[in-house]
């Protein structure tokens, strides 16, 4: 099967373990049952090809929890099968044979691990969890077995030694060398006892990515709980409505519940004017998995950075920030860290002028207090009000969900040419939340897509927002028809009443959307050049954001819920003339957190007192006492839940700085729907997934890298220029 796949899979086992997980999940082990009834469960709808229109879809209807186990015995065997026919070929290697033999298989894998990603984020139980305990590490073993293997990587090794002379287009070149660094990356150079230590480092790391998210999740799950109407002071009436609800589904039906996620956290210190359950709130959140009790994951860190030091020396890396950054467009820890700490003087600075506004408003009004973390958002509200008259719940009734999603489709189609049309209930979904739409290419009439859409916050789903995809587009494969998903955790609106989102969630929604756009523009011919590095994939996102709050889409689209007035000039001013405000907070809290995970892992001596390298390292860059992290280590999923984002998370900088020469390059047309630029950013950028490399792309498109300035002038920093 597909090494690249294999590697999906592998960060798949692991990154999905950030699914939600409910007290009764710790207290229970289902594992038992499971086993038992295993041998009775007819695997066949995750294993079987996919039937029905737009060339097969997923049996929603038809899968359940119980299946999985089973279906990962027979897929892993059939995969090994495929695996031992390209391996054991009596025929010399040829990129024929070997490489291109290698993308052609590994489709039941895929359809199988496409299934098991929705249970594990959208539908998480805990019947899904125990099944993730016991399948994380014998999923791991198995893959780190099929990329060590001697024998492929002798025939890889033999196509690879004979490229020049094997008449190998660009893409076949591309393909064949990443192919072969991706197996050396991965251990096939290392003797016998050598690739066992690397089995053994993958396994025990998979358990312990499990253990630390479950251990983060379960710390989410638990609730500070309101008992009066005065200690809902301050709160919007619909926030205070989703408090009760959630009182409501834990049994305290005359209280109200805070629940220690973000989506409930930020709102509830940006509103409430209760200063001493403001700084409850925010204790309970930045210390979650940093309590000293049985959810305390500082010693899982140590362990998981003393594991990552140990595989990065063996597989020849100075340690592992440089063996993540190998594929990457930074390339090194150094190029990455020129970035970030060449915006955050500026940043910092900014922040320094914010607290000085804010503590000004606070002393003007009486307070008798000194700004504190749990003060920062509260009274950064206060100022935004105080410069532009400009409130949020003045914007929030222009944001109906429906009307933001078909803005965001208007977008598509209007850069693009292509088309969304809704046919839910037409195929099978996961939940009945799920709305799904048919995706045309309006030049060819073709379908090119379907798009699954999940918007809902519910139990068992994992917090957040994100995209997948079930099925990309394969010139090789034959596969046409791109299956895309966007997952948010939206609150609706009660029975009867439209939802209504905040700017940050209309922003979140044009993000997320575009990574599915990415999707279903992709049109490669090799599965294996399809994903992108790390440090690249948001870029497409976060370009997408920038068609949100153009005028065009404001009148189509962000029309008052109740009089279908288009929102006003006067109101679209406010918002553009604050769009730098607070930049300072948004820019540190982020940009601390991407630096202190790049002086944790670009180091050969692991960290072992995890909360003193923190507070140290924030001392060395200055870090304002205001702010904390925007994701403390004992909490940071996208660095301990995987490998997929340690020493990685400086790639949303690393976009953004894309992302604003980008919409620098359609502004200076004199028309940000410019169809010549849209055209040349789909065919350079986002159709050509990764068969050349990135940065070679980004300068045919802008003729140039990426000018950081762009960056500064959209956070109003002083550019020097």
């Amino acid at each position: 099967m597909s090494f690249r796949l294999r590697i999906a899979l592998l960060a798949t086992t692991s990154v999905l373990m950030t699914s939600p997980v409910t007290a009764s999940t710790l207290q229970t082990d289902p594992t038992e049952t499971v086993a038992a009834q295993q041998a009775a469960v007819d695997p066949a709808p995750l294993l079987e090809p996919w039937t029905g229109p737009y060339d097969g879809v997923p049996p929603w209807d038809r899968i359940t929890a119980d299946m999985f186990p089973a279906a990962f015995e027979a897929a892993m065997a059939n995969a090994r099968t495929e695996f031992a026919a390209i391996r054991d070929n009596p025929a010399a290697p040829t990129f024929e044979n070997t490489i291109e033999a290698q993308e052609r298989s590994g489709a039941q894998l895929g359809r199988l691990f496409s299934a098991w990603g929705v249970y594990q984020s959208n539908l998480a139980t805990p019947e899904v969890q125990a099944i993730a305990r016991e399948w994380s590490p014998k999923l791991s073993a198995f893959f780190t077995e099929l990329s060590l293997d001697p024998e492929m990587f002798a025939r890889v090794k033999a196509v690879y030694d004979n490229r020049e002379q094997a008449n190998l287009t660009p893409q076949q070149m591309r393909l064949l060398e990443r192919t072969y660094r991706d197996y050396v990356t991965s251990g096939a150079l290392l003797n016998a006892e050598q690739k066992a230590e690397i089995s053994r480092i993958n396994q025990e790391l998979a358990g312990l990515y499990a253990d630390f998210s479950q251990k983060v999740l379960a710390d989410e799950e638990t609730a500070i709980f309101l008992e009066s109407q005065d200690d809902l002071a301050g709160l919007p009436e619909s926030f205070a409505a989703s408090l009760k609800a959630e009182a409501v589904e834990r049994g305290q039906p005359d209280q109200w519940a805070v629940k220690n996620t973000r989506s409930s956290m930020q709102p509830f210190l940006m509103y409430s004017t209760r200063r001493d359950l403001r700084e409850q709130v925010w204790r309970a959140y930045v210390d979650r998995g940093d309590n000293g009790g049985a959810n305390d994951t500082n010693q899982t860190i140590a362990q998981i950075l003393a594991l990552r030091q140990e595989r990065a020396e063996l597989l020849g890396f100075e340690n592992h920030a440089y063996y993540r950054m190998d594929d990457t467009m930074a390339e090194t820890p150094a190029a990455a860290t020129e970035l970030m700490m060449a915006v955050w003087p500026a940043a910092v600075a900014r922040v320094r002028e914010e607290v000085d506004d804010m503590q000004a408003l606070a002393d003007q009004e009486g307070a008798d207090i000194v700004i504190e973390p749990w003060d920062y958002r509260f009274y950064a509200e206060k100022v935004r009000k105080a410069k532009y008259d400009l409130d949020e719940s003045e914007v929030k009734p222009y944001l109906q969900l429906d009307n933001i999603v078909d803005a965001a489709f208007y977008s598509a189609g209007r850069l693009y040419d292509i088309s969304f049309e809704e046919n839910t209930g037409s195929i099978p979904v996961f939940h009945p939340d799920v709305r799904t739409f048919e995706v045309t290419d309006n030049k060819s009439g073709e379908t090119i897509g379907v798009f699954y859409l999940d918007n809902f916050a519910r139990s068992g789903k994992r917090s957040g927002a994100w995209a997948t995809s079930y099925r990309s587009r394969s010139g090789l494969r034959g596969e046409d028809i791109v299956l895309a998903s966007n997952n948010n955790n939206f609150t609706e609106g009660a029975e009867g009443e439209p939802t209504l989102i905040s700017l940050d969630d209309a922003t979140t929604l044009f993000h997320e959307f575009g990574h599915a756009l990415h999707s279903f523009l992709s049109d490669v011919h090799y599965p294996g050049l399809a994903g992108t590095p790390r440090d690249f994939v948001e870029y497409p996102s976060q370009v997408n954001e920038n068609w949100l709050l153009t005028r065009d889409v404001l009148d189509r689209y962000a029309r008052h819920y109740q009089t279908r007035a288009p929102m006003p000039q006067e109101l679209v001013d406010k918002i553009e003339a604050s769009s730098t405000f607070n930049q300072g907070f948004d820019t540190v809290e982020y940009l601390a957190s991407a630096i202190v995970d790049m002086k944790l892992h670009d180091r050969s001596e692991p960290v072992t007192d995890v909360d003193a390298f923190e507070r140290e390292t924030l001392a060395e860059i200055g870090m304002p006492v205001e702010i904390v992290m925007r994701h403390r280590l004992p909490q940071f999923n996208h660095l301990f839940s995987s490998d997929s984002y340690s020493a990685g998370y400086y790639s949303y900088l690393w976009s953004e700085t894309m992302d604003a020469d980008t919409w620098a390059a359609f502004e200076a047309t004199g028309n940000v729907w410019d169809p010549a630029t849209a055209q040349r950013f789909r065919d350079t950028l986002l159709s050509t997934g990764n068969e050349t490399d990135r940065k070679a792309a980004y300068r045919a498109f802008r003729g140039r890298d990426p000018d950081v300035q762009a960056l500064f002038r959209r956070r109003g920093f002083p550019t020097g220029e």
